[in-house]
């Protein structure tokens, strides 16, 4: 009896929609059916599936807003779901989308309690868990791309990067905030091509949950491609350079200007005044007021330009604060006593880490915001010129990847700076604890990988200074409550000029292990010294083993030299943390090793820069180039084991154990 139900149900569904399936049959894209738990044909969960897939293929289904939700029965039997139809559609192309889904469904994915059928059209979707307004960024991901690459010229590259990210991330807040969750964009990128995008979220989420949902999507895009989509559960995201979309069914406005490149933390452009219904005689005033403030304006800011050339320190020497450096750490300056009354007089309860100039305690103000509080030591050596830098540093930087500072004060002896507060603590907190680690699935581990990328590709390229971290580790990540990484402790970073190149200290500052071997030894270090200990953290995050965690009964002296080891003879895969070999991507983690393995070579101008990196990591159709010996391999620095602390430390100088040719004349000019 319950196989003629099973067939009568499907006869009818194939009778309902053979007419408008045979017409007009969706483009099918993927179908995600993980096979974690099943129904037999004679249960409830059956019989209520069937009720749903009725109520979701009705004529009272919602086709004209694209969007239908149901649920049906109860726990454990209960099933949930809904469909999304693309918000450019028709009702009749969205009703056809969906008539054939759930048409599919029951012969594609037979007995799955957990199904999800992308089309280019719709989404179909159904559970015995809750899905409603939650977003799903975990399971279910599928990417597409365009077989066409972008142009291989780096600076053609990273421009078109910015501008899809601009325009895309743009799209997603005017989703976020829509009732439709849905939104589209249209840019000229030159006079002879558009940029198409599209985003979009069930509209069951908030307007929080829609835009983390999107950003997630958009920031797994693979940018190496002229388009590309990812569609999670829960939203999706696409761009092309052409009209993929019915511009006429959205009511597209007419193509904006194309948007000028802008670093973050620039001045946008003035918007042109206009003063609609006035008349001729009104317009001419304007104009006569307008310009020449304009003028006066555009004067003093070459004036200034031209003094600030004139007035230009030169380079090797930290910065100093100019009065427009005075002026944001004016704005900065917070009560001591009042973080001091945050902290609970910098209790040991409160204290939650350690860095390397100081401890780092938890603070809440009145307001209730909390906040990471750095109380430097009184015995560090971090002097007032250190302190500084980081303030005028930190201060000035703004991207998601980068912890934020909020204020500082100096009470005497005490120097003190208070960050925004991250729930997770530091990457090393979770990924060198066995009790934790297990919650770095591969997903996880290498969303940070990319996120820790895309904070060092702002520091070295898209911030409007570029900055040297020099201090790049695990301890100095950290995680916040969706495990977004965070790039923290700015206390040893180097500004640069803009035609610098690399720069040489005696002061030798950073931690052992993760510095580049021209840096530890000779003083040398530039954006290729910050590449080098990027390289030593994917291998980290891959490994689930610290650098340093090798011993003398060891094949290999640290994590890097086990590494190349293990790729020369053919075993990469040896080096994955066990908690995770089952459950990832093997190419996937076999390319971010290759990455890690080009990063730490010896000689920087083989390593790749971070902008390359970035393309690495989100296309698996670039060829990537053999790695070469990594630096300090089966080498050692006479009288010291640099790779057996963790610690912070500064020298003077460095004795040499590699010949001075292997390091001379190593970056162009």
């Amino acid at each position: 009896m319950s196989s003629l139900t099973t067939f009568i149900f499907l006869f009818l569904f194939s009778f309902l929609t053979t007419f408008t399936v045979s017409a007009q049959e969706p483009n099918d894209l993927a179908y995600w059916c993980p096979n974690r738990t099943t129904y037999s044909s004679n249960s409830t969960y059956f019989t209520n599936l069937k009720t749903l897939l009725s109520s979701l293929f009705s004529p009272n289904a919602s086709y004209s807003t694209g969007f239908q939700n149901a649920t049906v029965g109860q726990a454990p039997d209960r099933v949930t779901g809904l469909f999304l139809c693309r918000g450019d559609l028709s009702p009749e192309v969205c009703r056809n989308c969906v008539a054939f889904s759930v048409n599919e469904t029951l012969t594609r994915c037979p007995n799955q309690r957990e199904v999800v059928f992308y089309y280019d059209e719709c989404m179909l979707r159904y559970s015995h868990k809750n899905i409603l307004s939650t977003a799903n960024t975990n399971e279910g991901e599928y990417i597409m791309r365009n077989p066409n690459n972008i142009s291989p010229i780096q600076n053609q590259t990273n421009q078109f990067i910015i501008l899809v990210l601009s325009n895309m991330n743009q799209a997603a807040t005017e989703a976020a905030n829509s009732s439709r969750k849905f939104s589209t964009i249209k840019t000229e990128l030159t006079a002879l091509q558009t940029l198409y995008g599209l985003v979009q979220c069930t509209p069951d989420l908030s307007r929080e949950n829609c835009m983390s949902c999107l950003t997630s999507s958009i920031n797994r895009l693979p940018f190496s491609r002229i388009g590309a989509r990812h569609l999670w559960p829960s939203c999706n995201s696409r761009y092309e350079l052409y009209a993929f979309y019915d511009e006429t069914a959205i009511g597209t406005p007419p193509p904006p200007p194309p948007l000028p490149l802008r670093f973050p933390g620039s001045t946008p452009p003035l918007a042109s005044p206009s003063l609609p219904g006035k008349s001729g005689n009104s317009n001419l005033l304007v104009v006569a007021i307008v310009v020449p403030i304009i003028v006066a304006v555009l004067l003093l800011i070459a004036g200034y330009c031209f003094y600030a050339k004139r007035a230009k320190k030169t380079y090797g020497t930290a910065p100093a604060l100019d009065e427009d450096d005075k002026t944001t750490i004016e704005s900065l300056q917070l009560d001591y006593r009042a973080i001091q009354a945050t902290t609970n007089d910098f209790s040991e309860n409160n204290k939650i880490g350690r860095g390397g100039f100081g401890d780092v305690y938890k603070g809440t103000f009145s307001n209730g915001t909390e906040v990471a509080v750095k109380r430097l030591s009184k015995t560090s050596e971090q002097g007032d010129t250190e302190f500084k830098n980081e303030v005028v540093v930190v201060a000035n930087l703004r991207h998601k990847n980068l912890v934020r500072i909020l204020g500082f004060s100096i009470e005497g002896e005490e120097r003190i700076l208070v960050y925004e507060y991250v729930e997770n603590k530091s990457l090393d907190n979770f990924l060198f604890d066995p009790a934790k680690k297990g919650q770095l699935y591969w997903t996880q581990r290498y969303y940070i990988i990319s996120g820790i990328a895309r904070g060092i590709l702002y520091l070295h390229q898209d911030s409007r200074l570029t900055i040297i971290h020099r201090d790049l580790k695990a301890s100095n990540i950290l995680l916040d409550a969706d495990m977004n990484p965070k790039i923290a402790d700015f206390g040893m970073a180097r500004i640069f000029g803009m035609d610098q190149t690399q720069q040489n200290t005696s002061r030798i500052v950073g931690t052992y292990g993760y510095m580049s071997p021209e840096y530890a030894m000779r003083g040398q270090f530039s954006m290729k010294s910050d590449v080098y200990s990027f390289g030593v953290l994917v291998l980290e995050i891959i490994s689930g083993r610290k650098n340093n965690s090798f011993n003398e009964t060891d094949d290999a002296q640290d994590l890097v030299t086990h590494a190349w080891r293990l790729w020369r003879n053919g075993t990469t895969l040896d080096l994955v943390d066990p908690i995770i070999v089952d459950d990832c991507q093997n190419s996937e983690v076999v390319r971010c090793i290759h990455i890690g393995l080009l990063c730490v070579q010896e000689s920087p101008v083989e390593r790749p820069a971070l902008s390359t990196i970035s393309v690495m990591l989100t296309s698996n159709t670039m060829t990537l180039p053999m790695p070469q010996q990594p630096g300090f391999f089966g080498r050692s620095i006479p009288g010291t084991n640099p790779l057996d602390s963790d610690q912070s430390m500064t020298s003077k100088s460095v004795p040499v154990a590699i010949d001075d040719s292997s390091i001379s004349d190593l970056y162009p000019r």
